[in-house]
């Protein structure tokens, strides 16, 4: 989750750490503790000192500097990281939608490098890389005590070249290793179509500068063809991504109250997000899908879906990550990235390790072991498998073509979108219904 602020940028970490004690927009710091950490400050500028002048090889004081503030940086939280030129220039990339990678968003958890979701469609996501997966190498380097900025410098690269990890997961005896080629990773991060008549899918892969925009133009493109009854978003292995737009596209389906607040140690870090009308604004049933990769923007969105009972959320509960990363911009081209808050939904309930726990809990289906054709539906028999049986004609309310065939074979592999659209269907024939007993009235 980003929140960019523009403070200074100290020459060293001694300078860094002293602006942030003095600023004015600091949190309450005693004098006491200010002392101290002058003290402590002042021990690392003599062990700097000492190593330069005694050290049996030069020692490269920028890169020593760097150091001491990445390893500060991680006794703090998975998400607090020191961000090189490079690292930070990656991260403004992926942010804007375009960066050539392997397609994955990595943590590290409980001192492992691990995935949170593969992005749908890129290479990661293709060879079959899922949610809660252990990197256990990159390239034949164990990934032990690796960063994941570090790890996600490993995994970058040009488009075409290759990159090979070592995957370890849960069943598995011993890890497996997944040779991916780099691609650019899709700019557009949105994609809809129809289910069937009225009821549409969208499909939110991970929240950029211009996913709302791109979100939008897709529902008005929909319902170009035809009105809009229901609506299923598909947020599962949707890593996150920017704040400003989780919160406009939740701003989509509700038209008041509360959508997320952050409260943090400052006063600036206590923010409230609100929903307000919009000609935008869609009021159709909709379900909500989300998994274990579901992250941070994701579970802003479901968290204010499912509070405001706006909607259903459908799935396995979500992964657990309900921090804010403020990213400071430095002037020599490197960035901090912090934890400044925690973000709650509008009940007032945490995500931080928790996540969030569908209202229908359906795990997904494991494959079936036998990659054979499915089984024949001439097992069962109905009247039109028949000889000579009578044809039924289609009428405007029963489309002869309701589910396109690649449409009605991916119901068929995905149970969790197959309940969600039986959900919707009954959120749907549940509306109907209503509108016809208040016309009665």
């Amino acid at each position: 989750m980003l929140h960019p602020t523009r403070p200074f940028r100290a020459s060293c970490a001694l300078l860094l750490i002293f602006g942030f004690l003095t600023g004015t927009a600091a949190a309450d710091i005693s004098q006491e503790e200010k002392e101290k950490t002058y003290k402590q400050l002042e021990i690392f500028s003599n062990v700097l000192s000492i190593l330069q002048e005694n050290y049996v090889e030069k020692v490269d004081a920028q890169k020593a500097v760097d150091g001491a503030i990445q390893g500060l940086l991680s006794t703090l939280d998975p998400h607090s990281s020191y961000l090189t030129a490079e690292e930070f220039q990656d991260l403004q990339d992926e942010t804007s939608g375009a960066f050539s990678g392997v397609g994955i968003e990595i943590i590290v958890k409980d001192g492992v490098l691990t995935v949170v979701s593969p992005i749908e469609g890129t290479p990661a996501d293709k060879a079959g890389i899922k949610a809660n997966d252990q990197i256990v190498e990159i390239e034949g380097k164990k990934t032990k005590d690796m960063s994941s900025t570090e790890a996600i410098q490993g995994l970058r690269g040009p488009k075409g070249s290759k990159v090979t990890i070592s995957i370890q997961r849960e069943g598995w005896h011993e890890q497996r290793s997944f040779t991916l080629t780099r691609d650019i990773i899709p700019l557009h991060s949105v994609k809809a179509f129809f289910l069937s008549p009225g009821l549409a899918y969208a499909r939110i892969t991970n929240f950029q500068s211009h996913t709302t925009k791109d979100f939008k133009q897709e529902l008005a493109n929909l319902q170009k063809s035809q009105a809009l009854r229901g609506l299923i978003l598909d947020l599962r292995n949707n890593p996150g991504g920017l704040l400003d737009q989780a919160v406009s596209i939740s701003d989509i389906f509700l038209q008041q109250g509360t959508i997320v607040y952050t409260k943090g140690r400052t006063e600036d870090q206590n923010m409230f997000f609100k929903a307000h009308k919009t000609g935008d604004d869609t009021s159709v049933p909709m379900v909500v899908l989300v998994n274990e990769g579901s992250a941070s923007a994701s579970e802003i969105v479901a968290g204010a879906i499912q509070d405001h009972k706006r909607g259903v959320i459908v799935g396995t509960r979500t992964f657990g990550k309900g921090s804010v990363q403020t990213i400071i911009p430095l002037p020599d081209g490197a960035g901090l990235r912090m934890t400044t808050a925690k973000y709650y939904t509008p009940e007032g309930r945490t995500i931080q390790a928790l996540g969030i726990t569908p209202d229908v809990e359906v795990p997904l289906a494991p494959e079936p072991k036998d990659a054979g054709s499915p089984a024949k539906n001439s097992e069962i028999l109905r009247e039109a498998d028949l000889d000579n049986h009578f044809r039924g004609q289609a009428t405007d309310t029963q489309p002869a073509n309701a589910i396109a065939p690649a449409i009605k074979e991916k119901l068929q592999t995905d149970n969790q979108l197959n309940t969600a659209l039986n959900i919707l269907k009954s959120l749907d024939l549940f509306s109907d219904y209503r509108k016809a007993q208040i016309n009665k009235q």
